[in-house]
């Protein structure tokens, strides 16, 4: 048998390997819903353990995108609300959904961070659209919320969020200690004035939304200090993140693959940024992880060889036929 040419090999190994990663990319896109159907997670606000932990966000970890609407995103409020339907409900370590969006639907690199409580439009009147002020009666003028009118724009004036007693009131105010809401913990000491709990205070969101928070970040809410006190916000060129619309929501976290996003970070040299936040142990995990990828295929070969060397019916034995025809030849 003539053995095949070496170049036809590699050439048919390589469409092997590409098929399957295509293969493998187009399962996680159905799965998912969503392109790319992974991201790579370059900071550590949502690591609950520093050593590194399977089951939480950590730096270097890949997370799987899931595009599903945005009405059925649960926050962390309606979680722990004991009254709620998703009562009980967690994703990577604590209640609630964790969210991929776009910081005020302006680009630039996602956030990942946990929804915590839902800000919705309750009673709302007519806008002023000819004067300079858009609601000279007071309230929140949204700009993208539909008015009575039909058309783009409308004041807001009172607010709820569901999970929580806060129903129809001017300004938000929930305190997660554990008695009116589900208890969140800040992971800081209480002092000067800081609650070691999460307290949204006689919020006024700037538009109906979500707000925001990532697991390690000691109750720095995303959209700021008008929500919580001592909260620096998370920026973006127009300013502090506004409540997360659901248009800007890019995806649901799903599940994690852990450590392999560290390679993509370290491709831009050990000072890159996100290498610095990837925890030790993942580093370690992952180069277990890559040797045993390559040692396997080696291990499994050499075992299935001397498997199949052992097999009795491939053992050497002396053909029965020529016994039997040196006795035919004595015989004559």
């Amino acid at each position: 048998m003539t053995r095949p040419h070496p170049l036809k090999s590699l050439t048919l190994e390589i469409g092997l390997a590409i098929g399957m990663i295509a293969c493998l990319i187009g399962a996680m896109v159905i799965h998912t819903g969503s392109m790319p159907p992974l991201v790579v997670v370059e900071s550590a606000s949502m690591v609950h353990d520093e050593n590194g932990e399977v089951g939480s966000i950590d730096a270097g970890d890949l997370i799987l995108v899931h595009d599903q609407p945005a009405s059925t995103i649960v926050t962390y409020a309606e979680a722990t609300d004991a009254f709620h339907p998703a009562y009980g409900y967690e994703q990577h370590g604590l209640a609630g959904d964790v969210i991929i969006y776009d910081k005020n639907g302006e680009g630039g690199t996602p956030i990942i961070h946990r929804a915590i409580l839902r800000a919705v439009a309750e009673q709302t009147a007519p806008p002023d659209r000819q004067g300079s002020d858009p609601c000279p009666a007071g309230g929140t003028f949204d700009a993208q919320k539909r008015g009575e009118d039909g058309l783009a724009g409308t004041c807001i004036l009172t607010w709820s969020v569901p999970g929580t007693s806060v129903r129809d009131v001017e300004n938000i105010t929930v305190i997660f200690d554990g008695t009116v809401a589900g208890y969140y913990d800040c992971k800081r000491p209480a002092h000067a004035g800081v609650e070691a709990h999460l307290v949204v205070w006689q919020w006024q969101p700037s538009h109906e939304g979500i707000l925001t928070l990532g697991d390690n970040n000691k109750c720095s809410v995303d959209q700021g200090s008008g929500a919580t006190n001592g909260s620096a916000g998370v920026h973006s060129p127009s300013g502090v993140v506004g409540p997360i619309r659901d248009a800007w929501v890019l995806g649901v976290a799903g599940g994690e693959i852990p450590w392999l996003g560290t390679v993509k970070l370290m491709a831009g040299g050990p000072n890159s940024y996100g290498t610095g936040d990837v925890p030790s142990s993942s580093f370690m995990a992952l180069i277990i992880l890559l040797a045993t990828v390559f040692a396997a295929p080696q291990i499994s070969d050499s075992v299935f060889r001397k498997w199949i060397a052992s097999s009795p019916d491939l053992q050497h034995k002396e053909p029965r036929w020529e016994g039997v025809e040196g006795s035919i030849q004595e015989a004559s």
